[in-house]
């Protein structure tokens, strides 16, 4: 679906749902195969533009990738070798973030960049880290964004205390260090999502998590099978939904729920909704069915040590704090300045034109509820997030519609988004 979408659907929302693979494993499951030393499968990776910038960009490096029924199959080449032309990362932060600590060790030169919205990211505090490990990389615009230039060659283990929680930061120096000499530590401020970890020590890397510090040991990663659960934070457009809309209820089958990531969740269980899970399964990356039935809901304050853990899915939280009765309050959000879009301004801007009760602050917000919404045009900045949560929005406007600009973002991330949400709304436009 491209260009501008009116929406101007009805609720309830009812029924169970399936959401593709979700993202964060995709791309790691990827890139860790092609740095094995034996092939690997991949089943349930998602299918959409940011994790085919990783296949695309692994391929580069000397992979082999095809598709085998439910699988994909990553045959890693014996040694890595230097990209043959630029590699395009579209608009996936993780691709090239995750890159930078991977090329940094792989002789030759390597470019990396991106779409218009990627090359205006922040890349400084990944290449600075990674600089002390001895890389050799360089930026524009003073180091500050993409395209980077990385001289790949030798590395050395170092200890790393980041000032921001960040799981790309933290899993580029990680896979920086497979190649470093000695061993190399990252100690975060609070706990960021865990993917890499998991996946690693699965794979046989020797990598020990103490607190809030990781460290690993230099060594390849061995091949094997590698199942992608469903994506908590796609699937939190629609348990937002469900939570809020009067006569919903909604399922999410086969969702991961890796407490690194279901901080949304507990938001959703603080601001008193009601919520079960059910058919859990824990095989490395825990997942389950969550079902979540509409209630009266009530402010919550979501800060400081949660923030990491839900930082995706604050954009439709801030949608359903609009319906909730008192005030919610952000804070220790900042990270979502630097997103795909200035994402506290464009909900801000979005929500507010709605007839929401908004008060934006340099980390985060306040929104004062229920609120009636009325219908908006919105300017999507060709933000995903952005698009996929005033869709949602869009669900509590009695009769009111809204005008999104350009939806061309959603395949980035969530290209059945849509489908889903007309089929749990009864097929309305």
């Amino acid at each position: 679906m491209k260009g501008p979408v009116l929406c101007s659907r009805q609720g309830p929302l009812r029924g169970a749902f399936e959401v593709p693979g979700d993202k964060s494993v995709s791309h790691r499951a990827l890139l860790f195969s092609a740095l094995a030393t034996s092939p690997s499968k991949v089943r349930g990776l998602l299918e959409a533009e940011d994790v085919g910038a990783t296949r695309k960009a692994v391929e580069a490096l000397g992979a082999v990738v095809r598709d085998e029924g439910a699988f994909v199959v990553v045959e890693p080449p014996e040694r890595l070798s230097e990209p043959g032309d630029v590699v395009d990362c579209g608009n996936s932060g993780t691709s090239l973030r995750l890159l930078c600590g991977v090329l940094s060790a792989v002789p030759g030169l390597s470019v990396l960049t991106g779409d218009a919205s990627l090359r205006r990211r922040p890349v400084r505090r990944v290449l600075e880290p990674l600089r002390r490990m001895g890389a050799v990389l360089h930026a524009r615009d003073g180091d500050r964004v993409p395209p980077v230039v990385i001289r790949g060659g030798p590395l050395r283990g170092t200890r790393h205390v980041l000032e921001v929680a960040s799981a790309q930061v933290k899993s580029a120096l990680l896979l920086a260090g497979l190649f470093a000499d000695g061993e190399t530590t990252v100690v975060e401020p609070a706990q960021s999502r865990d993917h890499t970890e998991r996946m690693l020590r699965g794979m046989g890397v020797n990598l020990k998590v103490d607190g809030l510090s990781v460290t690993v040991a230099p060594g390849r990663p061995r091949g094997g099978t590698v199942e992608v659960p469903g994506d908590i934070s796609s699937a939190a457009f629609f348990l937002c939904a469900g939570a809020g809309l009067a006569g919903s209820e909604v399922t999410a089958r086969n969702v991961g729920l890796n407490p690194s990531r279901t901080g949304a969740v507990e938001v959703l269980e603080a601001m008193g909704a009601r919520l079960r899970v059910s058919n859990r399964v824990d095989d490395g990356e825990p997942r389950g069915d969550v079902t979540v039935t509409s209630a009266p809901l009530h402010g919550t304050t979501i800060e400081g040590a949660l923030v990491p853990r839900l930082i995706d899915e604050l954009p439709v939280l801030m949608v359903l704090a609009t319906q909730a009765e008192g005030r919610t309050v952000i804070r220790d959000a900042k990270e979502l300045r630097v997103k795909e879009s200035d994402r506290l301004a464009a909900m801000g801007e979005a929500l507010a034109a709605a007839g929401a009760k908004i008060e934006l602050f340099e980390d985060g917000c306040a929104i004062d509820g229920p609120t009636p919404l009325r219908s908006v045009s919105v300017r999507t900045r060709l933000d995903h997030r952005v698009a996929m949560s005033m869709a949602i929005a869009q669900l509590f406007m009695s009769g009111g519609e809204v005008r999104l600009d350009d939806v061309a973002c959603v395949a980035t991330s969530f290209p059945s988004f849509f489908g889903i949400l007309d089929r749990l709304a009864g097929g309305s436009a």
